[in-house]
């Protein structure tokens, strides 16, 4: 029995590791379509074996350290101050940076996301038309803290070769921040201010 939990633990690191592989090396964004590809490149369809989001979060942190540590470090001083632009641009709707960039486990395939508060997505839209910037529409859906799914508009756009994602609340809505996909809590935002002040951390600790 002592054995067999023992490969089960060393199999679910393995599975971590290799999914974190993936995110970083592949640019898949979706842990869901990680544990797949992991699954079946190591031929494991037992899925209580499969690792949870945080693990793998934790796998693709040191996996970066280990493997990616320089290149990974200036690409996010380079996302983090396109997104400190962005944010800039986008003051009007009180922006808030989230997710890998925030996190600081963004690869080179990672793209920015913002949350924008604003009346109706049609703001958003208008001003982006204004400044001609052209832009794709879509959906995301979020886990809320009454743990009901919901839907919201998505504009995206380029800058440069990075993809920037602009999820658009209502003031209602965007009062409290949605489920992290990764541990459940309330996903981490942060604003112009807090972002700069990372930023200016990140250039003060550059080799």
């Amino acid at each position: 029995m002592a054995t067999r939990q023992r490969d089960g633990s060393r199999l679910r690191t393995l599975l971590a590791q290799e999914c974190a592989r993936i995110m970083a090396d592949e640019g898949v964004k979706d842990f869901l379509v990680a544990k797949r590809k992991a699954s079946a490149r190591l031929g494991v369809s037992n899925k209580a074996l499969l690792p949870g989001n945080v693990e793998i979060e934790q796998a693709l942190v040191e996996y970066q350290r280990l493997f990616n540590a320089a290149k990974q470090s200036s690409q996010l001083r380079e996302l983090r101050q396109t997104a400190v632009e962005a944010m800039r641009f986008f003051a009007r709707f009180h922006p808030r940076l989230v997710g890998s960039v925030l996190t600081g486990t963004a690869g080179p395939y990672a793209n920015i996301n913002l949350h924008l508060i604003a009346d109706t997505p049609e703001e958003v839209v208008w001003f982006l038309m204004d400044h001609a910037i052209p832009f794709a529409n879509s959906e995301r859906r979020l886990r809320l803290g009454n743990s009901e799914y919901a839907y919201f508009p998505v504009l995206s756009f380029g800058a440069g070769d990075t993809s920037i994602d602009l999820t658009v609340f209502t003031p209602q809505k965007g009062r409290e921040s949605p489920r992290s996909p990764v541990d459940g809590r309330p996903m981490r935002r942060a604003s112009l201010a807090e972002v700069q002040a990372l930023l200016d951390t990140d250039r003060e600790t550059q080799p």
